[in-house]
């Protein structure tokens, strides 16, 4: 059973990162997987149909919907994971399984690999729907995050900084690749993400009834930026 949970996202500056980052330390735990700084890389490739419907539904609020993407962590191409992220009345949900390199190299030539015997059944899923959608890849999104997690209410409170797009889809895989930033200087995401309820005090400390909430995904973001000539709207 698909297991979906509440996640809301806040556009944020550079003094309320910090601000925020000294009130989520104060109730929640760094992420075991972050980096000594507290912080890990993200490249994502996305893909959409010729049509940019991920892009429209997102920017019309369609529920439910899906968007996919190829994922790795700090460059690292030993793990490629191949992921799809539901949305449904607010709520989200991933589904993920791991990809060779040869696979996520067909991906990013627009070629979705055939389902052979050596495909896993989680494979078998994704490649499918990709092929019935007739899904391309269209944009790079790479941001650095700085990851919270509490046990209760299983909560995971993440600041983004740095996002940025690219169009070397070629070049996915290599370490340096050109970037182009989406937000303004200092501007970063908040994204907090619960399963059943969201504690009280957690909310209280990171003030979230003060913060500018968003709809949009940095897909979205990174697209748009795209779309209207690289001019941020």
């Amino acid at each position: 059973m698909t297991q979906y949970r509440h996640e809301y996202k806040y556009q944020i500056d550079a003094m309320q990162k910090e601000f925020l980052k000294l009130r989520a330390q104060g109730v929640l735990e760094p992420d075991s997987h972050a980096a000594e700084n507290g912080e890990y890389l993200i490249r994502s490739l996305y893909f959409d149909s010729p049509e940019d419907a991920c892009f429209y539904e997102n920017e019309n609020g369609v529920d439910p919907r899906e968007k996919y993407r190829i994922r790795i962590y700090n460059c690292d191409s030993a793990r490629i994971s191949l992921e799809c992220k539901s949305k449904m009345r607010g709520m989200t949900a991933k589904t993920a399984c791991l990809i060779t390199r040869k696979q996520c190299e067909e991906f990013m030539e627009g070629i979705i690999p055939e389902a052979d015997e050596n495909v896993s059944a989680g494979q078998k899923v994704l490649f499918y729907r990709m092929r019935e959608k007739n899904l391309r890849p269209v944009v790079i999104v790479q941001y650095m995050r700085t990851p919270y997690v509490g046990t209760a209410g299983n909560v995971r409170v993440t600041f983004d900084d740095a996002i940025s797009s690219s169009n070397a889809i070629d070049a996915f895989l290599q370490e340096d690749i050109p970037l182009r930033s989406v937000l303004p200087v200092g501007g970063s995401i908040l994204e907090v993400k619960w399963d059943e309820l969201l504690p009280s005090y957690i909310k209280g400390q990171l003030e979230l009834d003060t913060l500018q909430w968003t709809a949009f995904s940095k897909y979205y973001l990174c697209r748009r930026y795209n779309c209207y000539g690289g001019v941020r709207i």
